[in-house]
């Protein structure tokens, strides 16, 4: 199988990772729109019209399908994506929610749901958490975390002031949605933070996940070919690719 990764700029690498190591597809094509990352401050058509031009990017490949890993276009832009696409699209929206809903029988847990600003105002993980019988949650634009994340400042005093400043008033979660592609990056420092009894989602092993349930994967790629292409620099994009997913 042959597979389009979208993300807007390098954190759907995090989701490409759980790809490879659940060796899903024979070919991964993988856009980062880097010229215009972040998408998490602007406005729903905006987000929308960026998601209809990656799927003209695409058609220029024939894909089995696509993955929107970026949290904000999978909020927004995802029935638009599919009214003209040519291969079915999956974003991690949905995934996350189920993968939560797995990770936590007790309908009562104590969620909290992290994203960029746009897809906590969309309330695309309220909608999907309430289908699925969960309305205990909290939810926090922690929109810092993506300059953070491209600095690769991973861990430190910097990163540890930033989570006072979003967590202070925060009650103690059973469950942590990391609703953007670069929060994966500092999960260690977020579970050191929370403790051990507290569950990390992430993006890339929940869209695994659900795929999984989704299709029979009858063969395993252990050296799948990956493409990396970028709306800016792209050798920017392709080292940073060889250094997080060690290729």
């Amino acid at each position: 199988m042959k597979v389009g990764v979208f993300d807007s700029g390098i954190g759907g690498l995090t989701v490409v990772k759980s790809l490879l190591q659940h060796q899903l597809f024979e070919e991964i094509i993988y856009y980062g729109d880097t010229a215009r990352v972040p998408y998490g401050i602007k406005d729903k058509n905006t987000i929308i019209r960026y998601g209809l031009e990656t799927i003209e990017f695409f058609k220029n490949f024939e894909l089995d399908l696509i993955i929107v890993a970026c949290n904000t276009v999978s909020a927004y832009a995802l029935d638009e994506m599919r009214d003209i696409s040519n291969c079915p699209i999956y974003g991690v929206v949905k995934a996350g929610a189920i993968a939560t809903s797995n990770a936590l029988k007790d309908k009562n847990s104590n969620i909290l749901v992290l994203g960029t600003k746009a897809t906590i105002n969309s309330k695309a993980y309220n909608t999907r958490l309430h289908s699925l019988g969960y309305d205990n949650f909290q939810t926090k634009a922690t929109g810092l975390f993506v300059p953070l994340v491209e600095e690769e400042i991973f861990s430190g005093e910097i990163l540890e002031a930033t989570f006072k400043h979003y967590f202070k008033d925060i009650k103690q979660p059973d469950a942590v949605i990391l609703g953007c592609t670069h929060f994966p990056l500092i999960a260690p420092a977020l579970q050191a933070y929370f403790g051990e009894d507290t569950q990390l989602i992430h993006s890339g092993e929940a869209i695994v996940e659900y795929l999984e349930s989704k299709f029979t994967f009858s063969k395993k790629y252990e050296n799948p070919h990956i493409k990396f292409f970028a709306s800016e620099n792209p050798d920017a994009l392709k080292a940073i690719a060889a250094k997080w997913l060690k290729i």
